[in-house]
């Protein structure tokens, strides 16, 4: 358990920090960024109250996809807050292209990095994160797909309420997808980054005794030793001309009776 809440924390701050760098890079939004700025300058609320609309929003997308929420979905709101405020002095503010391509570039690659780290600790994604996991659970596609679907689509309808975007958004929206699903596999979480509602059915379903389909069959240890086997005993021939045993006098006075 030590593990996973570690996971988690490293994961959400090295989150916070990637979207830090993001933004101060000056190339661009992160893709959900651009989808709460649209929706801002149409209803003339501030970007941070339209950010907790929509990820209230998105929970409420959980229930079909039968995603439960953990202490990684509140440790999502608060630390990623707290750490994009602990990083953003620290680093500059739209520098000059030698230094913001880098920092745009580093700060996607650390984003799929975090991500695959945080969800992979199995205790609840993000908001947002979660709408990717609970797809990808359900429908059986990849998380690369599903992800860059996901970012390209939350970018359509931002640009298309008026929110701004840059290079960075779009090379964000299409390469945070197959990064995750990289650095998944390269820690072995794949299979929590690819749904926990897969691990948390097979939970239920073990605890109330029914059969779990998910589950796959134990193959037998090549190196455990076989039982010796029988060999079926062979009925007693009689030689030729042998004459059949009499019948005992038990036998005999059966006989008589019947």
């Amino acid at each position: 358990m030590f593990k996973r809440l570690l996971a988690l924390a490293v994961g959400l701050v090295l989150y916070g920090a990637s979207m830090a760098m993001i933004l101060h890079a000056g190339l661009g939004n992160i893709p959900w960024d651009v989808l709460h700025q649209g929706i801002a300058d149409q209803v003339g609320l501030s970007i941070g109250t339209v950010s907790i609309i929509v990820g209230a929003v998105v929970l409420l997308a959980w229930l079909p996809l039968r995603q439960r929420p953990g202490v990684g979905t509140v440790a999502n709101v608060v630390v990623l807050g707290l750490t994009f405020d602990a990083v953003s002095p620290y680093l500059p503010d739209r520098p000059g292209l030698a230094v913001a391509v880098p920092m745009m570039l580093g700060g996607i690659v650390l984003n799929g990095f975090a991500t695959a780290l945080y969800i992979g600790a199995r205790l609840g994604p993000g908001p947002r994160d979660g709408l990717m996991t609970g797809i990808v659970a359900r429908t059986g596609w990849s998380v690369r797909v599903v992800r860059t679907v996901l970012e390209v689509a939350v970018v359509a309808v931002g640009f298309a309420l008026g929110g701004t975007l840059g290079v960075g958004t779009v090379l964000y929206a299409v390469a945070v997808g197959p990064l995750i699903q990289l650095f998944a596999r390269l820690m072995r979480v794949d299979r929590a980054v690819a749904g926990e509602t897969r691990v948390t059915d097979a939970a239920h379903t073990s605890a109330a005794g029914l059969p779990n389909s998910s589950e796959p069959a134990i193959a037998p240890d090549p190196a455990a030793p076989r039982a010796p086997r029988r060999r079926p005993r062979r009925p007693l021939r009689r030689a030729p001309g042998s004459r059949a045993a009499a019948p005992g006098p038990i036998a005999a006075e059966s006989g008589e009776r019947a």
